[in-house]
């Protein structure tokens, strides 16, 4: 089984982002987007990038980001019934939103939430270089 670990970064927030996904101690994928992006932006790339990579094997994706847990798992199936609208108004990074749900309902990927900042290796490791991918670092 595949483990990959993902992170996002935007500095200032909004501001220049980069995104990080890590395997084995070492990044696979790093990215960003033109112009001034978002922190939440970034870390939903970055679990797409993951889920791209594993389309065809199970995997676990270890992410600090329990927005996109939740946003993938248990907020866009309601949206999708609803013909992708919400209660509170606009889905903001709807384009996001769609491409992430989509890729996981095709994918064998487990989503596993892990504490941010708290010594996980690759958790910590993820953050370095979408740190990194943000001031233009690519593989």
């Amino acid at each position: 089984m595949r483990i990959f670990y993902t992170d996002g970064s935007a500095s200032p927030n909004p501001g220049p982002g980069g995104y990080a996904v890590i395997e084995n101690g070492r990044p696979v994928a790093l990215g960003s987007e033109d112009g001034d992006t978002t922190n939440i932006r970034m870390e939903g790339r970055a679990l797409i990038e993951a889920m791209k990579l594993s389309i065809e094997f199970k995997c676990q994706i270890y992410t600090d980001s329990e927005f996109w847990i939740n946003t993938i798992t248990k907020w866009a199936p309601n949206w999708e019934a609803r013909g992708w609208t919400k209660k509170g108004g606009d889905i903001k990074n709807l384009d996001l939103v769609k491409e992430a749900y989509y890729l996981y309902q095709d994918s064998l990927a487990e989503l596993i939430w892990v504490r941010g900042h708290e010594g996980n290796e690759g958790n910590e490791l993820a953050d370095e270089w979408a740190n990194k991918a943000r001031a233009g670092t690519r593989l």
